[in-house]
């Protein structure tokens, strides 16, 4: 018999009522039972429409850590919180998934690492444009050696005028950054799990806040407040890392440009290269002619799971409770997002001393 695995939402803002509940509702082995966020209106709303009918409601986290009925935390709050609710359900013997990125900070990535491997419960972090179809043909393709060996990326998360202007992400107390650690997160994960390279040499970065100060700017969401900005508005890195491999981020709120994309990466090997700029495509050299191949793949996601069309979100929740019901590693690691998190700190630390960060 399926083991039915009883999940809590805790922080019940637009991540989760984007991603998380409605995905999970469609996973026949979850049930949401507990819903936690510290405004309980916005938990009552999500119980009533995802929640069992016996599932309890809370605005402290902790009384949800307590119910030792629940297998499953799903940390969908502010990144100043992520740390200390996801060590804290690890350490109540549950498993969980935390919104990326991992952590404010990298020191704090490190501690939920060290708690997943004392604990022994599965951490894993939502990266979910690893499961999108291009991406999931893409690591494919990377992994059967169409491209060699992968020495030059760019990683990228450039928006022309897409401040978001709700909830914190202009506060650096609550998210640590602005577009670098919202956005670019997103396409560095991407880059390096395509790499499958994991060890950074030195960092040189830059940051900016110009755009930031416009008053009554054309904006997706509406004009933002200056007042308010309190984040970069543009950041942008040069990583290097030990086996010389160069990896160019660029990330961007609010940037005068017409090529924007998000969590994209183009990548360049001994072999072959490929980018994701208007769709999945892949370039090399067959038989003395340089060739490029567009790649089709099913809009609806990802296609080839029992014939199955799938959304990206969905198999990222459908692949994160395999994981846990076959005790293996989930396709995002802690260790990989760990990774993921010093090298956003690093950028930052470069632009703000202006001096180049290395890593041991």
């Amino acid at each position: 018999m399926t083991k039915v695995y009883r999940i809590a939402i805790i922080g019940c803002g637009g991540i989760a009522n984007g991603k998380h509940m409605p995905s999970l509702a469609k996973q026949s082995n979850a049930e949401m039972v507990a819903f936690c966020d510290v405004v309980e209106e916005r938990a009552v709303e999500a119980k009533a429409k995802y929640g069992k009918e016996d599932a309890k409601v809370y605005t402290d986290y902790k009384e949800v850590l307590a119910d030792k009925s629940i297998d499953i935390i799903h940390v969908c709050t502010p990144n100043d919180s992520h740390a200390e609710i996801t060590i804290a359900a690890l350490e109540s013997d549950k498993h969980v998934m935390c919104e990326k990125p991992m952590a404010k900070t990298a020191a704090d990535a490190r501690r939920m690492v060290e708690a997943a491997k004392r604990t022994g419960k599965k951490l894993t972090i939502g990266y979910n444009n690893r499961f999108r179809a291009d991406s999931q043909y893409l690591k494919k393709v990377c992994e059967d050696g169409t491209l060699g060996e992968v020495y030059y990326a760019k990683a990228h998360a450039i928006r022309r005028r897409a401040v978001p202007t709700w909830g914190v992400f202009l506060d650096e107390e609550k998210q640590g950054g602005g577009p670098l650690i919202d956005i670019g997160t997103h396409a560095l994960d991407l880059t390096l799990w395509m790499m499958d390279n994991y060890e950074p040499k030195v960092v040189l970065g830059t940051s900016y806040h110009k755009l930031g100060q416009k008053e009554n700017a054309a904006n997706a969401w509406g004009p933002w407040d200056p007042e308010k900005f309190k984040v970069e508005d543009s950041a942008f890195g040069m990583i290097v890392m030990k086996n010389g491999a160069t990896i160019m981020l660029e990330s961007s709120w609010a940037l005068n440009t017409t090529q924007v994309g998000e969590a994209k990466c183009t990548l360049s090997g001994t072999e072959g290269g490929a980018d994701m700029w208007n769709g999945l495509s892949i370039n090399g050299e067959k038989h003395s002619r340089l060739y490029e191949q567009k790649i089709e793949l099913d809009s609806g996601g990802v296609a080839f799971y029992d014939g199955e069309t799938e959304k990206d979100t969905d198999l990222e929740m459908r692949m994160w409770l395999e994981a846990i019901a076959q005790d293996k590693d989930p396709v995002v690691t802690p260790e990989q997002a760990c990774v993921v998190s010093e090298l956003l700190e690093a950028i930052y630390e470069s632009a703000r001393t202006g001096k180049a960060v290395y890593f041991e």
